[in-house]
């Protein structure tokens, strides 16, 4: 299986989208939409600012996981990723994001 997007409904008839590598890891989680056509677009911006290392945001959560949001070139935040056990481990996250987000298929599941 090869790095996708899962494009699916959220709570309270919205849509979100995960990032998952080619292993069917989730490697990068948005936010949710009003609409279909604005988890669209989300797509389309993780595609554009993926490869970009400006583009991510490196953060240690209140117990003291790190984890990293990529934000788009306006700086609102596209997607968000898991805990992980280390910083090592979050910056292979954000290779795997660059890597994949770029070239990544869609499956709508809505």
């Amino acid at each position: 299986m090869s790095a996708h997007y899962e494009l699916k409904p959220a709570a309270g008839k919205q849509f979100m989208f995960n990032l998952k590598a080619a292993n069917g890891e989730v490697i990068l989680t948005s936010e949710n939409y009003k609409e279909k056509e604005g988890a669209l677009n989300g797509i389309e911006s993780v595609k554009k600012n993926s490869p970009d290392d400006k583009q991510y945001e490196r953060k240690t959560s209140k117990s003291d996981q790190p984890y990293f949001v990529l934000k788009a070139k306006n700086h609102e935040i596209i997607g968000k990723s898991e805990m992980y056990s280390s910083p090592s481990a979050m910056e292979k996250g954000i290779e795997s994001v660059k890597k994949n987000g770029p070239v990544a298929t869609t499956n709508d599941l809505t």
